[in-house]
């Protein structure tokens, strides 16, 4: 009860009973930390982003809820579907609705493969995340539960909200490994009804009145955590809530004027934008990356930039900084990144650089390139060292030829280039600050 906004009390005494806890009226007069109507609109779209992401996630699947899609090549530039996808990895992925009852997934042995399985609720919380690092190579029988659900077990994964967004990572070590990979797939199974697929909602980019009712609609579907019950307070003006209370029909085109500039100052804090620390011309990771709490903002700039990212503990992030303080570098000039001997990444399991464009919308994906790769790292075939140890990595458009080619990563044939820099497993040298990435130089 102390999770989630009281549901089971609303369906037990009423929503009227329910309602007369202060926090939770709807259409009170804004108290005295109410934020001006430009105000809540910008926290407001700070905050629904991430379910306006999830929920359009959800509704592009190609399967029906509770159902296990894989992937059973690697994501190129044809087959991705959320942005910063890796190169790493085979997805298998589902989106399960818990209204319906607990849900069985059965976890076949994988042995020293890494695999991870991570269970995100609608707000983009990583709530829990089994496989390699956790709960090791074993076959393992998981139970996940709703909220609400009465369950007496110890060991059932209870998710903070009905819909739930499973992802799958499955390490594969080149086309030679597939088959092996594929297989791995195939023994993980959902034990669970199909459930009717989810509606559609509003994008990001759409009217105010639109977003911000699909924003409504969706956490009434999920309700937030009790925690943000300050957020709602701040936002009265608006008059969203868990409960319900916004209406668009309430707005005087002054009014409505007020909100696009409030989402419009939203929208700039968040879109090519990333909270973190900088180091040696490197971006590293808040430590509450896909634990968010209260941080919407935070939350907002994963949301629209690295959606379903990993905690730090099973895999870390960095994105290099450009002169200007933002993460998008000319793609038109060459940029190389040498690791000493002594200072190759530190990992349990492995890393990657992965090159992406950003498109319009502030979102980052995979490209054409000349010879269909996307990211180079530890595993990375022909892979050249240095007599001395070193390894030097070379990301531009064109060819830098001779024993370089086998170290090259293409650069966008247009459009700006960002990078990210991935540590799965990562030592404690990385996830206590004492690493230091060297920094990308001109090529």
């Amino acid at each position: 009860m102390n999770r989630r906004f009281f549901l089971t009390g609303v369906a037990g005494i009423g929503l009227a009973a329910c309602a007369s806890a202060p926090a939770l009226q709807l259409g009170a007069a804004p108290g005295p930390d109410a934020l001006d109507l430009e105000s809540a609109a910008a926290e407001a779209w700070i905050y629904g982003v991430m379910l306006i992401e999830n929920a359009n996630a959800r509704s592009t699947t190609e399967a029906p809820t509770n159902t296990l899609l894989h992937a059973y090549e690697l994501t190129n530039v044809n087959t991705q579907f959320v942005t910063t996808p890796n190169n790493d990895t085979l997805y298998s992925r589902a989106w399960i609705d818990l209204d319906g009852g607990p849900v069985t997934l059965e976890i076949p042995a994988s042995g020293k493969r890494y695999v991870s399985y991570a269970f995100m609720d609608m707000y983009g919380t990583n709530f829990a995340i089994l496989g390699t690092r956790t709960t090791g190579g074993d076959a393992r029988r998981i139970t996940l539960v709703g909220p609400d659900d009465a369950t007496n077990d110890p060991l059932a994964i209870r998710s903070p909200t009905r819909w739930v967004w499973l992802l799958v990572r499955t390490l594969i070590d080149g086309e030679a490994d597939r088959a092996a990979a594929n297989a791995l797939q195939n023994k993980m199974k959902l034990v669970v009804p199909v459930r009717p697929k989810a509606p559609k909602y509003a994008t990001r980019d759409a009217p105010w009145s639109d977003y911000f009712a699909s924003v409504q609609a969706l956490l009434i579907e999920n309700p937030p955590p009790v925690e943000d019950l300050a957020f709602f307070d701040r936002v009265a003006r608006l008059g969203l809530g868990p409960l319900g209370g916004f209406d668009a029909a309430k707005f005087s085109a002054d009014d409505a004027a007020k909100i696009q500039s409030g989402i419009a100052k939203g929208k700039a804090a968040v879109i090519g934008r990333r909270s973190g620390s900088a180091r040696n011309g490197w971006m590293y990771p808040r430590s509450n990356l896909g634990a968010f709490g209260q941080d919407y903002l935070f939350r907002a700039q994963v949301a629209v930039g690295g959606l379903a990212a990993l905690t730090p503990a099973e895999a870390t992030y960095l994105r290099p900084v450009y002169s200007d303080g933002g993460f998008l570098w000319p793609s038109d000039k060459p940029w190389k990144l040498r690791f000493e001997k002594d200072n190759l990444p530190p990992v349990d399991a492995f890393w990657s650089l992965t090159a992406y464009e950003r498109t319009d919308d502030g979102a980052f994906y995979f490209f054409n390139n000349p010879i269909n790769r996307y990211a180079i790292g530890d595993r990375t075939p022909g892979l050249k060292y240095g007599a001395d140890g070193s390894l030097e990595i070379y990301i531009q458009r064109a060819d830098p030829g001779g024993a370089k080619s086998s170290n090259w990563l293409p650069s966008p044939p247009a459009k700006p280039l960002t990078l990210s820099m991935r540590f799965y497993l990562p030592k404690a040298s990385v996830l206590e600050g004492a690493y230091v990435m060297p920094a990308l130089i001109p090529g």
